[in-house]
């Protein structure tokens, strides 16, 4: 009687343990199979794009770095910032830029677009000066902001469906540079709106629609 109940209770013991062996290859051979699809998808998966914002494991180590030196006039703070590097923005970068660009009478951010980053980059490269501080006249409005200058009197230049809004202008100077000569640059960029502001001493850079316009008469500053 004692056998008997000593093999009745081992069996099924030995076949839970048989069970959990099984069961724990399976998931071994799961989790091999899982990690080399993995491995293909990200040796499949192609290069990114200028206009792609890379994920933090996907920033690249080499390539050409886009380095962006600004002053806001308006808040005193200064920003020195690589915001790409090859052809990958860089998250954590775009999210300070985003940050000092903020509206600086509400406090509120916007998201910029990454290509607004690039005029200003390709400006200094065109200027030949590629280490030059950026003076930031006016970044990111919010609807409050750009309405509040619009009424400030009868004619203010500014639009009522400003680019500003979008998070897809600045208006800027660069130490040095003719307020004139910053702007027949940026129209050979041809890379969107150009405001040229000859009296106030700035040009707006836009990326929405190419077009151009003068506000507050002639200058040859």
């Amino acid at each position: 009687m004692i056998l008997r109940q000593t093999a009745a209770t081992t069996f099924p013991t030995s076949e839970r343990t048989a069970t959990a062996i099984r069961r724990s290859l399976f998931a071994a051979l799961l989790a091999i199979a899982l990690l080399a699809l993995t491995s293909a998808a990200h040796a499949a998966a192609p290069n990114l794009t200028p206009g792609e914002v890379g994920t933090p494991d996907a920033i690249p180590t080499t390539g050409q770095q886009y380095h962006l030196k600004l002053h806001h006039l308006h808040t005193g703070e200064t920003l020195d910032v690589v915001y790409r590097v090859g052809n990958t923005y860089i998250p954590a970068a775009l999210e300070k830029l985003n940050y000092f660009l903020r509206d600086h009478r509400t406090q509120e951010e916007s998201h910029y677009d990454p290509k607004e980053f690039d005029v200003l980059h390709n400006l200094l490269t065109k200027l030949n000066k590629p280490n030059s501080v950026i003076d930031i006249v006016c970044g990111y409005r919010t609807p409050w902001s750009n309405n509040f200058l619009r009424t400030r009197s009868a004619n203010t230049g500014v639009a009522q469906h400003s680019q500003h809004m979008l998070a897809k202008a600045i208006d800027i100077r660069i130490p040095g540079v003719k307020t004139r000569t910053l702007r027949d640059t940026a129209l050979s960029l041809q890379a969107g709106g150009v405001g040229y502001y000859p009296i106030s001493q700035f040009v707006h850079v836009d990326v929405g629609p190419v077009r151009t316009w003068t506000f507050g008469g002639r200058g040859d500053n």
